[in-house]
């Protein structure tokens, strides 16, 4: 029996490259966790800095923000090109972009946050400056986010481990998301009359004003501590799988390559969904610091509310992977945006009921939103690396970092969904933008309303694209891991990738997806994973 397990291990090459151990989920943990160190900087902090702190108008924000994405659309898809027809050095493919990208990322996303004297509040270089700066941490984040992204799929080719790594893939996320909420909640003062008197909104909530030092202050510190995060990250990552580069490639091969994504209903939906998801989540972290502040006059809220999302995260990351072996990413991804945008409807149908009950009663929705949405925050990247086998399966072709380069320009359109609908929503609310000014009681029941419906509408979108749209059951996954082993068999063959034969992988024969299986069987390399990684 011995003998025959061996025989089956050599001759899986999903089991030469797979095998991963608890540091190498870390590692790749760290890599999110400090993209989303300075991410969380402009889904957050970001839109209600540029209205309070440089006196920039919503009109303006939102057609900055709309321009920089249609400069992703040219910068995005290069940087995707570059990144699978660059040589591989002896680091690999993807893992050396963490070093090239590192400073750069830093210095840009202190800038976006430098308030240099002279420029003028809501000037014509103010507006200049915050262009300039905020399409240089995108080109800057782009340059980081599409080689992690398409490292995935050369770290591990086992469709289980890439669910847990797609898992922790979120846990470092959101650990990376929680620092800028704390800027957030305590770069506020009371704003005070010439009396020295607290000055009352129109809801009978003192107003409270954003501070520039400490905003300045906890930048600086988020972006040298996502520097650290960046090396530990290359020094933990490794690559298993590298494609050898190709010569004399033919002409025309980049729009060949679009034409194949563009027709895979499974590249498609998750890309939508994903877009949708982002959009969802950067118009909550954004508008609701305006929510918070003016409507429920509770700045406190927002570190609440954060961690509300984030618990429920915190919870199932132990049971997901099981989860998705019982019921399928699809399934369970589908069912949780459903509850999500059915929290957000209740919560819009509780406007106006006594605010002090009100702010308890959002922050239990939010939790139970944050429930249904866990899973998708958990798996969508692995759901991303399904897609992309399904398309080297289909066509016979794999070229990863354009394939993330277009998946990430979705999740930018989703940025732009976002900042449309935050500052379309402040627009139409006439929302009072500057220092000193008092919104009216008319402009908060709006934003209350707007910040309950908007996200709802997002989320019940998603559920339907995966319940209806995305092709990926548990059903076909597990048929796509048996295509894929054959088509890896056949690359390593030819000679057209290079196995990493120093990796230590000792994958159980279990592990090489069967046509059926039972769940005691499919339960089982958890259990000797667990004690492999103890």
């Amino acid at each position: 029996m011995s003998e025959n397990v061996e025989t089956v291990q050599e001759q899986s090459y999903i089991a030469k490259t797979s095998g991963l151990k608890m540091k190498d989920y870390v590692g790749y943990a760290m890599g999110d966790t400090a993209c989303c160190l300075v991410f969380g900087l402009v889904t957050s902090l970001l839109q209600k800095f540029y209205t309070d702190i440089f006196g920039l108008t919503p009109l303006f924000i939102m057609l900055m923000f709309i321009g920089a994405r249609v400069w992703d659309a040219v910068n995005d898809p290069i940087m995707g090109r570059i990144t699978d027809i660059v040589k591989p050095n002896k680091w690999g493919r993807y893992r050396p972009w963490f070093l090239y990208a590192a400073i750069p990322l830093t210095l840009s996303a202190i800038l976006m946050f430098v308030n240099w004297p002279g420029l003028g509040e809501g000037s014509v270089g103010t507006m200049v400056y915050a262009t300039l700066t905020y399409v240089l941490f995108g080109m800057c984040y782009t340059m980081l986010q599409i080689p992690y992204g398409s490292l995935a799929s050369v770290v591990t080719t086992d469709e289980k481990e890439r669910t847990k790594l797609s898992v922790f893939r979120s846990i470092g996320a959101g650990v990376g998301s929680v620092p800028v909420i704390l800027i957030a909640s305590f770069a506020y003062k009371n704003r005070v009359d010439e009396f020295g008197n607290n000055v009352i909104g129109e809801n009978g909530k003192v107003i409270t004003d954003m501070q520039y030092l400490p905003v300045i202050i906890g930048v600086v510190i988020l972006a040298l501590v996502s520097f650290a995060m960046l090396m530990l990250a290359f020094k933990f990552n490794k690559e298993r799988v590298v494609s050898k580069p190709r010569e004399n490639r033919p002409k025309g091969e980049t729009l060949s390559i679009v034409k194949k994504l563009f027709k895979n209903r499974a590249f498609l939906a998750v890309s939508l969904a994903s877009m949708l998801l982002l959009a969802g989540q950067m118009f909550t972290q954004s508008f609701y610091l305006y929510l918070f502040d003016e409507y429920f006059g509770a700045n406190w809220m927002n570190i609440v509310s954060q961690a509300c999302t984030y618990a429920p995260m915190v919870i199932f990351m132990f049971f997901t992977p099981k989860l998705v072996r019982k019921f399928g990413k699809k399934e369970l991804c589908a069912v949780g945006m459903a509850l999500a945008a059915g929290a957000n409807l209740l919560l819009f149908a509780l406007r106006g009921i006594d605010l002090g009950i009100l702010m308890y009663l959002f922050l239990v929705l939010c939790f139970i939103s944050g429930c249904g949405m866990t899973f998708m925050v958990l798996q969508v990247w692995a759901m991303a690396t399904d897609a992309i086998d399904d398309i080297e399966v289909k066509t016979g072709t794999r070229d990863d970092g354009t394939s993330y380069a277009f998946f990430m320009f979705f999740r930018k359109l989703g940025q732009v969904i976002a900042a449309v609908a935050v500052n379309a929503a402040l627009l139409a609310m006439n929302y009072k933008t500057g220092k000193g000014q008092i919104q009216e009681l008319s402009t908060l029941k709006t934003m209350y309303d707007l910040a309950t419906l908007i996200p709802a509408i997002m989320f019940g979108i998603m559920s339907l694209i995966l319940f209806v749209f995305y092709p990926l059951s548990k059903k076909k996954v597990a048929q796509l891991q048996i295509d894929k082993e054959a088509k890896l068999k056949e690359a390593a063959e030819a000679g057209e990738v290079e196995i990493d034969s120093t990796a230590e992988v000792v994958a159980p024969v279990e592990e090489v997806p069967q046509e059926e299986t039972t769940e005691e069987t499919q339960e089982e390399p958890v259990v000797e994973e667990k004690k492999d990684e103890e």
